[in-house]
């Protein structure tokens, strides 16, 4: 069974265009799927369809086989959140917080009480758990966030920006978290962001959107393929042989794009008999956001 199934979603607001038009896809368990766009292209609406606060105008979505508009409180107690405002009360400490919504979701004191502190520590919170959430810097509630969000241990996790604020240390500790539940714990992670490079290096596969639409859907091998773009390789070289296929790009700098890694050999090889000193060789492959750009471009060169 798919975790996440959408069917041709789509979403308009009273006098509004669409916010959202005809998107498709499903995910699997384990999976960390990155939702990425500009703000404002969509994302926080379609995670509000997914989680039942709103209802589709055109489509449908499941989350672990139920509708979100139509049983909430049966795909709450399944997924967990984490935006960047996410509900919590400020003269509560980061542990009584904890404790309200595990009580929410029918634990009892003592399970709570064992799988807050667990979180806690695992989020480098568990020295902070009882001073007042007022307290707290916006990267600890940030991070308390998260540990809120996964209390009743959810199979589906929704996060928004989940290390907006966060020093690098504390990033580390909530990306490796976040791995680790979708490797360990079969959690599905649907992660929405506009940062291009920490979703590279983050997530398994990922939706490209804007203004609604959904431009690619796939893993990064997968859109390397779709957008044609070749990878580069990248010399550094001296008395390099102006008759080779390579721009210059710096005072010791060459690039070249090949169509694959069996030519490379073969370049060096020729460098090197026309008397070129090779220092240093690499292969650049297009990056998320090399594609992002790329379809955005094509997208505004339609007529």
């Amino acid at each position: 069974m798919d975790t996440i199934f959408l069917d041709h979603l789509s979403k308009t607001y009273p006098g509004v265009k669409w916010a959202l038009k005809g998107i498709s896809l499903s995910l699997g368990e384990g999976e960390v799927f990155g939702f990425l766009g500009p703000n404002g292209a969509g994302k926080t609406t379609t995670v509000k369809l997914l989680t039942g606060i709103l209802s589709p105008t055109q489509g449908h979505c499941q989350v672990m086989g139920t509708d979100p508009s139509r049983e909430p409180e049966k795909t709450h107690a399944k997924t967990g959140v984490v935006t960047e405002h996410a509900q919590m009360y400020d003269h509560l400490t980061g542990l009584e917080n904890l404790l309200f919504y595990a009580s929410i979701f029918g634990i009892s004191p003592r399970e709570g009480k064992d799988r807050a502190m667990a979180l806690l520590s695992r989020l480098g919170l568990k020295e902070s758990a009882q001073q007042k959430l007022s307290a707290y810097s916006t990267g600890m509630r940030q991070r308390l966030s998260l540990a809120r969000a996964l209390i009743h241990r959810p199979q589906v996790l929704f996060l928004d920006e989940p290390t907006s604020g966060l020093d690098p240390e504390s990033a580390q500790q909530v990306n490796s978290l976040i791995k680790s539940l979708a490797v360990e714990k079969g959690v599905t992670i649907f992660l929405c962001t506009h940062q291009l490079r920490y979703a590279q290096e983050l997530c398994t596969r990922y939706g490209l959107l804007e203004e609604g639409s959904l431009l690619a859907l796939g893993t990064l091998e997968e859109l390397q393929k779709k957008v044609l773009q070749r990878p580069i390789l990248q010399i550094t070289a001296r008395q390099f042989p102006e008759d080779l296929p390579f721009k210059r790009t710096g005072d010791l700098s060459y690039e070249t794009e090949i169509a694959s890694e069996e030519e490379i050999p073969g370049l060096l090889r020729q460098i090197l008999e026309a008397g070129g000193k090779l220092y240093a060789a690499q292969t650049k492959y297009p990056t998320l956001e090399d594609i992002y750009f790329s379809l955005t471009s094509k997208k505004e060169e339609k007529p």
